[in-house]
């Protein structure tokens, strides 16, 4: 998964493509829950980039997007948010996959 170094490469990938931005923080117990199968949504929903946003790194753009709950991900397609799925809540990878195929 690509990590998002600069705010100027969110707001260029958000307005290219089609992108999930995955919010979360190394030391969010249900952000590595998700890690095991991380790799098999990506390579499932191969449509769709997936970008690393850490939240501590980048907790304006969290505040922007209201991000308030960790792990989140909200996808864009050429600018337009599609949806998002945010909550504090943990998820599962059959949660994360319908969110994707509800896009």
């Amino acid at each position: 998964m690509k990590k998002l170094a600069t705010i100027e490469e969110f707001e260029s990938l958000k307005m290219n493509g089609k992108h999930i931005f995955m919010f979360s923080a190394d030391w969010c117990p249900d952000c590595r829950f998700i890690d095991p199968f991380l790799p098999e949504i990506e390579a499932e929903f191969q449509d769709f980039t997936f970008v690393y946003v850490d939240r501590d790194q980048f907790i304006d753009l969290c505040a922007e997007l209201s991000i308030f709950g960790i792990p989140s991900f909200v996808a864009f397609s050429n600018g337009d948010e599609l949806d998002r799925f945010v909550s504090k809540d943990r998820k599962t990878k059959e949660e994360i996959e319908q969110f994707i195929k509800g896009l």
